[in-house]
């Protein structure tokens, strides 16, 4: 199990990290026209922060574990990522758009934080 939360909190990290830094490199309108249309609902300045707490939060999921320092930091990250992808089905949903990939990265991060809460890193 625990090498399975290693492989899935890597992945995860890599979505989360590439996603917040298109988010953060790139302006609203390129975003929007790049397929993002949902950006149309938020401030750039919005935009930014999600993308700021995409990066936090692949960041979450490895370092801590890495450097043994506050490890419980993993499934805490792992739980605001599936915060945020809750929020991001809810956005889909509501435009009408396609919501599969949203909620394919919530049920991962939730697998995170549940199995981080129950599996120590060693174990």
């Amino acid at each position: 199990m625990n090498i399975a939360l290693w492989i899935v909190a890597g992945l995860l990290a890599l979505a989360f990290l590439g996603a917040g830094a298109m988010k953060l490199s790139r302006s609203k309108e390129q975003l929007a026209a790049s397929g993002m249309s949902w950006t149309e609902d938020f401030s750039s300045g919005m935009v930014k922060t999600i993308g700021s707490l995409e990066i936090l939060g692949a960041l979450g999921l490895i370092l801590p574990a890495v450097t043994g320092i506050l490890p419980v930091l993993v499934p805490i990250a792992a739980l605001g990522l599936t915060a945020t992808m809750i929020g991001a089905v809810v956005v889909h949903l509501r435009r009408h758009e396609a919501f599969t990939p949203a909620a394919v990265l919530l049920v991962l991060a939730a697998f995170v934080a549940i199995g981080r809460f129950l599996v120590p890193f060693g174990g």
